[in-house]
This record gives C-alpha cells, sequence and structure tokens, in this order.
C-alpha cells in the first residue's frame, strides 16, 4: 500500500517539528513546508523532504508547489500550522493568518495540488467569551464571537476554508505547550523564581493540550474524520490557576511559591503599555490588549466529545506529566 505523502506548512513552528516528527512516526512521506529564513534545528531527520515558500510573493507560490512535485502528483494531506499568535496591529493578524492562507489555497488550485484532506490549525480563541457568564464548556455548536484580532484572523480563516469549498478539516485547539513552547516558558519561569502572577480574583478554569497529543490527533483525524468538521481539541478537564501553579511548581522542584493576583485593571494598563512600546520598537510584544482580554476571560473549559466521536481522540499526557517533560527540556537546554 502506498504511504500517505503530507505536507506540513509551518513546519519550523514550536508546533510544526512535533507534527512532522508524528507524521515520520507514523511511516509517512512528510514534506516540510518552510520559508528560507526558517531554522532548521528540530527539522533534522533524514527522511524529511522540503519546500520552500514566500509568502510576501505569492505569486511564488503556485510555482514552489508545481516544482516540488511532477505534474500529475500531489500530497494526499496538508497540515497547514503556519500562523501568527501575535502581532503589532490587526493588519499584520490578517495578513499572516487570512491573506498566507488565502494566497496559498489560490496556489494549489492553480497549480493542481488541491490534496484529500487540508487540516487549519485554528484556535479555541475564535469562540471569544462565549460561556463567562452561565458557565458551560465551549462546544463546535457555538457561534464564534472572538474579542481578540488574533481570535477574529482565525475565524477569517475559518470561513475562508468554507466558502471556497476546500476539503477542510479545523481544528480548535486550546492552549497549547510542551517542550520548546516559548510561551508557557514565561509562566514556568516566573515560578521557578518563586512567584506566579495571575490576572484578576475570581476563579479561573484553564484547559491545556500537549503539544505531542496535538499532533497525534491531526493524524488521526486526517485518518479517520470525515472533511468538512471542526473539532475542539483539549485536554479532558480544565485546571485552576492555583492548580496550576502547584504542578509546575512540581516539576521544577520549587517550594513555596508566592501567588500575586493582579487586579484586572492593573493588567489591562500594563498590557497597553506594553503593546505601545512594541509598537515604537517595530516589535510585537508578548503583553498587550489582545493577551489581556485572554487572561481576563474566566472561562476556557471544553467539550472534546465531537472529537472522541469521530476519530477516537483520547489525549494521553495529563498537565502533570506535561509540564514535567517540559521543564526537563527547559533545564536541559539551560532555558532554566
Amino acid at each position: 500500500m502506498k504511504k500517505k505523502r503530507v505536507l506540513v506548512v509551518g513546519a519550523g513552528g514550536f508546533a510544526g517539528g512535533f507534527i512532522v516528527d508524528e507524521g515520520l512516526r507514523r511511516g509517512f512521506e512528510v514534506w516540510a513546508g518552510v520559508r528560507e529564513s526558517t531554522s532548521r534545528r528540530f527539522l533534522g531527520d533524514p527522511r524529511l523532504k522540503f519546500v520552500t515558500f514566500d509568502f510576501d510573493q505569492p505569486d511564488s507560490l503556485a510555482s514552489s508547489l508545481s516544482e516540488a512535485l511532477p505534474p500529475e502528483e500531489k500530497w494526499d494531506w496538508i497540515v497547514y500550522n503556519l500562523g501568527a499568535t501575535k502581532a503589532i496591529s490587526f493588519s499584520d493578524f490578517s495578513k499572516v493568518n487570512y491573506d498566507y492562507l488565502k494566497h496559498f489555497i489560490e496556489a494549489l488550485r492553480h497549480s493542481g495540488k488541491m490534496p484529500e484532506k487540508f487540516l487549519l490549525m485554528s484556535s479555541l480563541s475564535v469562540h471569544g467569551p462565549a460561556h463567562e457568564k452561565e458557565g458551560g464548556k465551549f462546544t463546535e455548536k457555538d457561534i464564534p464571537a472572538p474579542n481578540t484580532r488574533y481570535g477574529a484572523s482565525k475565524l477569517k480563516a475559518e470561513m475562508l476554508l468554507q466558502m471556497e469549498g476546500v476539503p477542510y478539516i479545523i481544528f480548535r485547539p486550546t492552549g497549547i505547550y510542551g517542550p520548546r513552547d516559548k510561551d508557557y516558558f514565561l509562566m514556568l519561569k516566573s515560578i521557578s523564581k518563586g512567584f506566579d502572577f495571575s490576572a484578576g480574583y475570581k476563579k479561573q478554569l484553564l484547559t491545556f493540550i500537549y503539544v505531542e497529543d496535538l499532533a497525534r490527533a491531526i493524524y488521526d483525524a486526517l485518518e479517520k474524520a470525515p472533511v468538512g468538521n471542526v473539532y475542539i481539541i483539549s485536554e479532558e478537564r480544565a485546571y485552576t490557576q492555583k492548580e496550576f501553579r502547584k504542578l509546575a511548581a512540581e516539576a521544577l522542584g520549587k517550594r513555596g511559591v508566592i501567588s500575586l493576583p493582579m487586579p484586572l485593571w492593573a493588567v489591562k494598563a500594563v498590557s497597553v503599555v506594553a503593546e505601545k512600546w512594541g509598537v515604537a520598537r517595530m516589535k510585537p510584544s508578548t503583553l498587550n490588549r489582545d493577551k489581556y482580554n485572554i487572561m481576563k476571560q474566566r472561562n476556557w473549559d471544553a467539550d472534546v466529545s465531537k472529537a472522541k466521536k469521530d476519530f477516537g481522540f483520547h489525549p494521553e499526557v495529563g498537565l502533570e506529566e506535561g509540564l514535567r517533560r517540559a521543564a526537563e527540556w527547559y533545564k536541559k537546554e539551560n532555558w532554566l
């Protein structure tokens, strides 16, 4: 039986390397779609094939696709993992998360390389704060109402696939963490120094997905899930900030962590200043108004029953073990 041929666009990102590794582990012919400037530190497997894209030159995309494979051949599956999680302005979010995708879809059609299945990495942020007052879990039946520029750009990307007739599967993962991640690393770094900063005083329910569980879910969905579906991807339970702090401290071997909740007005003020400073430096800040809206949201609990039913989704790595693995990697790499 011919092995599946998979193209991972955005293979150089945090999750991208794990998605590539999982495809190779399953015996697929895996291609890494990267930019010329992309670091290949975690893309060193000799079985891996490469195709280089210049998304700022959309006219070149079809040529890149056509030159990678003979005219009569194409990738069976494409995982589109390219995206920006922070940017200076909405136009930047829209450019990377929507325009680049639009140009890529056009190039696939022009080159005759449209795959059997196209999996888009979206985000739980497209939902917005839908369950803040009444509680409950996010489901795929919710009407998306993003309250962040990031979430809005991801929703635009989802709508594009639906309108263009692409054989799509859309993933809306919650917070992705694990070795190599830089965002949750900042939280672990703070806890390693004995401090846990949080936003607001009301109870917050947080959800997570370990990056290797996400990679496994991607291929399970490509193998089993029908096209034209959206799936929420998360560990099956939610955690409070206190539970996260406790598990992170244990993973780091740290005792006596001081909890420092900040009032939301203070977090917002700091976020605005940090964002303006980032604009002045022409470099997106990790803390910004988008991040503030994410931090102030109290409920990120998610229902993954649809993914379980359609392709047997079952996360193998809980937060306790995932944080241990991440902390171990950060220490090995001298990040901590």
